[in-house]
This record gives C-alpha cells, sequence and structure tokens, in this order.
C-alpha cells in the first residue's frame, strides 16, 4: 500500500523557521553593535570643543549711509579653540567666521584655513571681519546709534564649523568706551574681558 505524505506543511514550516533564526541573528548583531557603540563612547566620552572670544578690537563703524540702508564695519577679532578631549582628535574642514548685531549678519564670514586639533591642542585665530555696505534696517540703525551713546555695544562673533559635525558657535563680544559716550560711528570701543562661546551641535 502506497502512503502520500502532504509535504507543503512542511515546505512553510521550514520558511517560518528560516525567517525566526534571520531575525534572530538580526537582532543579535543590532544588540551587539549598540554594546560596541556604547563601551566606545564611555571610553573615549568625546566632547565638543570649546571656544573663547580673548580679544576684540572695532576699527570702522561708519553710520553715515544708515539713512540708505547701508552699514560699513571692521572688527579684528581673535578667537581660541580648545580640544578637550583625551582620546579624540578634531578636525575642522571649514570654519566661517562673521560678526552680527541683534541677528543680523554686519560682516562677510571670514573663511579660516583647516587645521587638525590633536588631544588638549588650543588654536588660537585673529581673523579681521570686513563688512562694507552692508544692507542695514532703519530700525536697527537706530538701535546700534543708541548702544553707541550710550557707551556699550555687544556684536555677536559666529562661527560654523562644518564636517561630519556641524556646530554654531556664537561668542559675545562686550564693547565699550572708555568714558561711557561714544558717538556714533566711532571705533573708540574696548574689550571687555575674555568670553566663552556658545556651542550647538
Amino acid at each position: 500500500m502506497t502512503r502520500i505524505h502532504d509535504c507543503g506543511k512542511h515546505g512553510d514550516d521550514d520558511f517560518r523557521d528560516g525567517c525566526k533564526r534571520l531575525l534572530t541573528v538580526l537582532v543579535v548583531l543590532a544588540v551587539l553593535v549598540g554594546v560596541i557603540a556604547l563601551i566606545l563612547y564611555l571610553v573615549l566620552r568625546p566632547t565638543h570643543p570649546r571656544f573663547y572670544l580673548q580679544d576684540a578690537s572695532l576699527r570702522q563703524l561708519d553710520l553715515s549711509n544708515s539713512s540708505g540702508g547701508l552699514l560699513s564695519t571692521t572688527v579684528q577679532v581673535t578667537l581660541a579653540s580648545r580640544n578637550p578631549n583625551d582620546r579624540v582628535g578634531v578636525y575642522y574642514d571649514r570654519l566661517d567666521v562673521y560678526a552680527s548685531y541683534k541677528y543680523q549678519q554686519i560682516t562677510v564670514a571670514a573663511s579660516l584655513p583647516p587645521v587638525y586639533q590633536g588631544h588638549g591642542d588650543v588654536d588660537v585665530w585673529s581673523p579681521v571681519l570686513v563688512g562694507p555696505n552692508v544692507p542695514f534696517a532703519p530700525y536697527l540703525a537706530d538701535a546700534i546709534s543708541q548702544d553707541c551713546q550710550a557707551g556699550y555695544l555687544i556684536l555677536p562673533v559666529g562661527s560654523w564649523i562644518s564636517g561630519h559635525y556641524h556646530l554654531f558657535v556664537t561668542c559675545p563680544a562686550f564693547l565699550v568706551t572708555a568714558g561711557g559716550n561714544g558717538a556714533p560711528g566711532a571705533a573708540g570701543f574696548r574689550f571687555q574681558t575674555t568670553t566663552y562661546c556658545h556651542v550647538e551641535v
């Protein structure tokens, strides 16, 4: 007597078993990758670089064309960056620096050369930021005139570092006049003190 076996059901079971084994392997691999990444993070503990504004010198602030909506500015700044990581180096492949006033950019972005920053290294840059005839809103011209009359200016200096990670760095430059009563357009402002920069990743 001949017996006939139904193999269709066994084929479905083999397919399900294969899928379960594949899924198990993928889950185990994902867990292993996560554990390795966590161990590397805990061992290396990478943190973003620290930036400081060491000096700022306002050479030109020309409001003579403010009625036409134009502003000419020249600022020299000295920026420092320190890599606080003990085991991780930082490579800056692009770094642009510019000055702004009340969130409006008032100088052209100055590009700094690429640099590699080793463990604990400190790099210092002193770019001259120039803004020839930058379009300027009339209400901002009034605000900057009032600040000059009051004898103080706050000009944030921003730098954009691009690469695998993108950082936006903002450094407030506190400038005051010796007598506390500056005339609009005068470049007699001096830098108050070294300031820490805010870094956003």
